[in-house]
Parts: structure tokens; C-alpha cells; sequence
């Protein structure tokens, strides 16, 4: 961070977020959110880093928010770019997962069967906030058949880009921190997938705490309980969280068929401009599964998930990424 001047603009600040700030109060100083302790947040400033309550009135605050503060005091949240959010336990409520993403980092250990629907859905929760998402597999020195699994992720996932990494060897290290530096980027996987080595590796230090898994079945404990923003070398952030067990979507029909551009893009060439790729004449989708360009399997995630997001709830309206 030495080259930066402005150490705010290491994090993300610019021109866009000063026009917003002095559209909310001009007086104000800005602050971003680097960890959520429940009542208070500790937020990076100009003057470094401190601790400031919440106040009742306040809208709910994520990692990676701009707040305005006058002292010790929050007095507004600035507009955000975009939200990663996922449904609760139960469907009723919007868990906040992390504010002003540009990149998502689908987390997955090498060292474990890789779950097709979890990366469809981490996708899909991309997807919803505009943000970018990218497949990062890790624990590639533990890989038994690597080349055999990445042909298989090419086929479940066709479009996603993936970045083999192995924070024991470096392996992948150096291509994952270029997709990063001058973004804001938050890691999504399940305990144990390697996301806190991952961070370290890309941070090049100790900041985020490391924990083992079980041999038997390399589960991890939830070594991260809180999510945190980090500083990347060359500027940008990287937001560490805990590991997610289920993957509730959030969103609407449109972030499904973003995760799902294939089948979106080709059901454009349907017969009909309503055809459910269920067995109607000139199916276009149909016909790709009949050429094995796409598979049965593909179209029933697709299918299932956006049943799941048919009837969101009243919360579900989300920012547009401006670009």
C-alpha cells in the first residue's frame, strides 16, 4: 500500500463514492466497513482504523459498505454498487453476505467431491448482485485426478472460469491476485474448503486465521466467524467469511438465467418466446441435449433452481451493478 497516496483509494474510494457522500452530507467523512461486530462495526478511514456504534434508524450494514461519519458517529450508509446476499434459514429474511462486490471466488477443496449445485447456486448469488464470479479450486497438491475434474467442471459449468490454486505449493497464486487487485472480491465456500489460507496467500501475510479438517472426511471448523476486508498488495479488498453450509438464493429469474447463460441464450432460439424446454415443437435447448452440447442433468438444475426463485420475498428488489 505504500505506492497508494490516499489510503482510502486502496480500498476502493474514488470519484463516484465522493459524489455520493457529498450528495448525502458534504461534512461527513467517509469510512468503509471492514468487520460487522453486531451493535458496532470497525471501519477504515483516512486516520486508520476504529470502531463505531450503530445507531437505531440505520439500514442493515455489511462488510464492504461506505458509511459517512461525523466522529463516532454513523450518519448515513452510502448507496451501495451492489449486495451479496443469500435466503435465511427458514426463506423469510436476507442474510447480508457482503456490499460493493465486484468478484465472487466460488471456493472448492480438491481434496473433497466437488457439489455441482453449490457452485450453480454461489453462481447464481453472484449473478444476483452483479458481480463477476470465478471458480477457485483449491488444494491442487491434494488432487487425485485433477485433469479428470476440471473436464468435469467444464461440463457442468460451461462459461465459468476457473483458477486452479494450492496455497502449499503457490500453484495459481499469482493469477488468482491479478483477477483481484483493484477489485473488491469475497470468498464463498463450505468450512475447510482452504479460503483463510487463500486469503493469506493472496494478502502474502498471516490475516486471516487457519484451521484443520477432519482426515475422515475434510470437514473444517469454522475457523472465520465473522466476515473481514482485507488489503491486497496492489490495491483492491478481499472479504474472508465463514463457511456456508446451504446456499439459499436471494434473487430472481434473471440471476438464475445469468449462472445459466447457455440455456438462457439458446432458449432465444426456441420456437416459441414462452417455450418451457419441456417437450414443445422447435425447442432449441432440447435439441442441444439431443447433440450433447448440453446435458438433461443441466437443464434440471436450471429448472429447479428457478422454481426456487419464482416467488421471492417482499425483500428481494436488489441494487444494479452500475457499469
Amino acid at each position: 500500500l505504500d505506492r497508494v497516496v490516499d489510503p482510502l483509494a486502496a480500498i476502493g474510494w474514488g470519484p463516484a463514492w465522493e459524489a455520493r457522500l457529498a450528495a448525502l452530507d458534504a461534512r461527513a467523512q467517509p469510512g468503509r466497513v471492514v468487520r460487522h461486530d453486531g451493535v458496532a462495526v470497525q471501519v477504515r478511514t483516512a486516520s486508520g482504523d476504529r470502531s463505531v456504534k450503530l445507531r437505531r434508524g440505520l439500514p442493515p450494514i455489511a462488510v464492504g459498505d461506505w458509511l459517512a461519519l461525523r466522529g463516532e458517529q454513523v450518519v448515513g450508509l452510502l448507496e451501495r454498487e451492489t449486495l451479496l446476499r443469500r435466503r435465511a434459514a427458514g426463506g423469510e429474511e436476507a442474510q447480508l453476505l457482503a456490499a460493493n462486490v465486484d468478484l465472487v471466488l466460488l471456493v472448492a477443496g480438491l481434496d473433497r467431491p466437488l457439489a455441482a449445485g453449490r457452485i450453480r447456486r454461489g453462481a447464481a448469488l453472484a449473478a444476483d448482485a452483479g458481480a463477476d464470479a470465478v471458480l477457485a479450486l483449491t488444494k491442487a497438491d491434494l488432487a487425485e485426478d485433477l485433469d479428470s475434474a476440471l473436464a468435469t467442471l467444464a461440463e457442468e459449468h460451461p462459461g465459468l472460469p476457473i483458477v486452479v490454486t494450492s496455497s502449499a505449493t503457490g500453484r495459481g497464486i499469482e493469477e488468482l491476485r491479478s483477477r483481484m487487485t483493484g477489485h473488491t472480491t469475497v470468498l464463498l465456500g463450505e468450512s475447510g474448503a482452504g479460503k483463510s489460507r487463500l486469503v493469506n496467500a493472496v494478502v502474502g501475510e498471516e490475516v486471516a486465521l487457519v484451521g484443520r479438517v477432519r482426515r475422515g472426511d475434510a470437514k473444517g471448523r469454522h475457523t472465520t466467524t465473522n466476515r473481514h476486508l482485507h488489503a491486497l498488495p496492489e490495491g483492491g479488498v478481499v472479504i474472508d467469511s465463514p463457511g456456508i453450509r446451504e446456499v439459499g438464493l436471494a434473487g430472481d429469474e434473471e440471476s438464475v438465467d445469468a449462472a445459466f447463460a447457455d440455456i438462457d441464450e439458446l432458449g432465444e432460439e426456441c420456437h416459441f418466446s414462452d417455450c418451457q424446454h419441456d417437450g414443445e415443437p422447435g425447442c432449441a435447448v432440447a435439441l442441444a441435449i439431443a447433440a450433447g452440447t448440453i446435458t438433461a442433468e443441466r437443464l434440471a438444475a436450471y429448472r429447479e433452481l428457478r422454481a426456487e426463485v419464482e416467488a421471492p420475498p417482499p425483500w428481494a428488489a436488489r441494487p444494479k451493478r452500475r457499469r
